[in-house]
């Protein structure tokens, strides 16, 4: 009877190895597969935004100089192609937990997969929207050296940085960091600007907005001139 009692724990043990192993091995496949998978996409995702010049839109933008001066080797390009290697490994991991029974190491993994793509596409905004704002700021630029005000490299810059925030703010919004938070300060950034661009034209810039009214219209002058 002693014996018995010693072998059925035994038996009992060796029959849950029997049953984890299989899935063991099977997760091992996933792994493997999905880490095989995760390279190829890599090496085509880098090849293909380079393919189409986004690493020379992102150049233009100015993320890859500020990506270098903060110590990063890769461009926006090479991290958009590890965002999606990781992608690949991480949703890989969550099938192979899943099939072991981890459910608390999926839920976590899960969640930190739905994040990623959030991610991704707040690169995308960011590129084109540092893109966006930095020809925005040279056509302020040159717009106002043509019409003769002073400046203008200041104002183009301005007007540059203003737009940059907002896509930043839009970005940020994307990951559902911040939340409420960061439309509020994009609403108040927004409001703030709109001020002080008005109140510097009422206050500064009367002088200028005459000139302009009067090139604009000067049939109002030609009527004061006339009979």
């Amino acid at each position: 009877m002693n014996l018995d009692l010693l072998i059925e724990p035994l038996q009992a043990l060796l029959r849950q190895v029997g049953e984890f192993l299989p899935r063991l091995g099977l997760a091992l496949v996933v792994v493997i597969a999905g880490w095989l998978l995760a390279k190829v996409v890599r090496l085509a995702v880098a090849r293909g935004l380079r393919a189409i010049n986004f690493n020379v839109l992102t150049e233009r933008a100015g993320l890859d100089g500020f990506l270098k001066q903060g110590g990063i080797e890769t461009d926006t390009t090479g991290i958009f192609a590890v965002l999606v290697y990781w992608l690949i490994i991480l949703a890989t991991l969550v099938i192979a937990f899943n099939g072991l029974g981890l459910s608390h190491i999926t839920e976590l993994l899960g969640k930190v997969v739905l994040f990623l793509p959030k991610v991704i596409v707040a690169l995308v905004i960011l590129a084109f929207g540092a893109y966006f704002a930095g020809f925005i700021g040279h056509a302020v630029t040159a717009y106002c050296r043509n019409v003769g005000v002073a400046d203008a490299e200041l104002l183009g810059r301005l007007a540059q940085y203003a737009l940059l925030v907002f896509v930043v703010l839009i970005a940020l919004d994307q990951t559902s960091v911040g939340g409420d938070i960061v439309r509020q300060s994009f609403l108040i950034l927004l409001a703030g600007t709109v001020f002080g661009l008005a109140l510097a034209f009422g206050l500064g810039g009367r002088r200028w907005a005459a000139r302009l009214l009067e090139h604009w219209w000067p049939s109002r002058r030609d009527d004061r001139e006339g009979p």
